[in-house]
This record gives C-alpha cells, sequence and structure tokens, in this order.
C-alpha cells in the first residue's frame, strides 16, 4: 500500500505533539495524514479521546492507517471495536504502562488497562528500553497479547522530540516498509 491509498491518522498522546515531534512532521510530510485533535490536550478524558479516533476513522474514505505515540497507543487500542470503516494496520510508538500507579499525572490510569485480545489488523509497536512512561517489558507483553511485531529501539527515551526523535528517520523507514506490506 502506498501512503496516497490510505487516510493515515495521526494519534498522538498526552499533551499533543509539537512541531518538532516525528508525528507532526509526518503530518506535514504525509499528504493523505490528518491529526485527531483532541478538545483537552492536558486533561484527557478516556471516553471523549476514543470517540475522536473512532469518529475519524469512521469518517474516513480510504482505508486507514493509524500512527499512535504514548497515550495515543491506549485511545487506538480502546477504540477498535467501534470501528465501521476498515484499518488497512496500526503503527504504534510507545505505548505507556497506564495501569502503573506512579505514573504521572494519575488520571492517565483511566486509560488502562489495554485489552489484550489479537488485533483485527497488522500492527508494529516501536519501544525504547529506557521509556520513563512504560517498560519494555511492559510493550513486549502487550505487543505479544496483540499479535503486534515489537521492534525494540534500545535506549530511545519516550521516542519524542524530547529524546532526540525530532526528525526520527529510522521510524520513516519502518513506517515506509510496514505500508508497503499492507494490503488495501
Amino acid at each position: 500500500m502506498k501512503a496516497t491509498e490510505a487516510d493515515i491518522l495521526i494519534i498522538p498522546g498526552y499533551t499533543n505533539s509539537g512541531p518538532e515531534h516525528w508525528q507532526s512532521r509526518w503530518e506535514t510530510k504525509l499528504s493523505t495524514a490528518r491529526r485527531v485533535e483532541q478538545a483537552e490536550w492536558s486533561k484527557p478524558v478516556r471516553e471523549d479521546w476514543v470517540q475522536r479516533v473512532v469518529d475519524e476513522v469512521n469518517a474516513a474514505s480510504r482505508p486507514v492507517i493509524l500512527v499512535a505515540h504514548s497515550l495515543g497507543v491506549p485511545t487506538a487500542i480502546h477504540a477498535i471495536p467501534h470501528f465501521k470503516k476498515p484499518v488497512a494496520g496500526a503503527f504504534f510508538v510507545a505505548p505507556p504502562d497506564v495501569t502503573n500507579p506512579a505514573i504521572r499525572p494519575k488520571h492517565l490510569m483511566t486509560f488502562g488497562p489495554y485489552p489484550r485480545d489479537p488485533l483485527p489488523f497488522p500492527t508494529i509497536t516501536i519501544a525504547s528500553r529506557n521509556d520513563p512512561f512504560g517498560s519494555y517489558e511492559h510493550a513486549d507483553d502487550i505487543a505479544n497479547a496483540w499479535g503486534s511485531l515489537l521492534i525494540d529501539a534500545g535506549e530511545s527515551g519516550h521516542i519524542n522530540a524530547e529524546s532526540g526523535h525530532g526528525p526520527w528517520p529510522e521510524g520513516t523507514m519502518v513506517f515506509a516498509q510496514f505500508l508497503s506490506r499492507l494490503k488495501g
């Protein structure tokens, strides 16, 4: 599948993805990409965030590719049962452990736990070994439950602009390979 054959939905996490974040860069470079805007970025309400993703997927005119980072991952996962339009695949990056009582702010725990059912479309999950919001072991566990291909990003922090992943060329290459294997 080519990027132009899909609606690419960028699903940022808590506080949104700033202009230097790889998600924002991809949104400007990919002609069919659009951000799922949330009404409240700094006080996320699970039901509201999930409904926004559901609305965007169900309004799509082409097969959908989800590109979720951080809190966008559990948001996307909780939205899946409500999709009425086809999703061709999902690219999950830095899934936080939303069941960890040490997570801050604490209301992010309302996004947990993750459903553990196998996902109905191909997915890749990319996780870092030193992500302050979720352990690699946690990412391995949920990716395994979902049937998602887990990619070890080494010690890459939260895989965001603050951890040096603004342009993130490695992510771009993995995403391009993932797209090339998807069916419309």
